[in-house]
């Protein structure tokens, strides 16, 4: 689980909006997806493996994967939220 200090100061790379953690819903819905093979990230990568935890822009357009605890906040590997909608 994300540390909730560190989730206070985060932001989208791109875009500067802060993030919060990803609704269970929408992780549920996001890995479903996963598996079913239509989920790309920014950069056009497929994504193969589903997340434990994730978070989201507060305006909800971008998902990032949180690994081992560890945001991976690279705009190369945002997922665009529309692909769960």
């Amino acid at each position: 689980m994300i540390d909730q200090e560190l989730l206070k100061i985060l932001c989208c790379p791109e875009t500067k909006v802060p993030v919060q953690a990803l609704p269970d819903d929408k992780l549920e819905a996001l890995n479903e997806r996963i598996g079913q093979g239509k989920i790309k990230t920014a950069d056009g990568n497929m994504v193969t493996t589903p997340l434990d935890e994730g978070l989201i822009t507060e305006d909800g357009r971008t998902i990032y994967r949180v690994d081992d605890g560890i945001p991976i906040m690279l705009i190369d590997e945002g997922i665009a939220a529309d692909q769960i909608a």
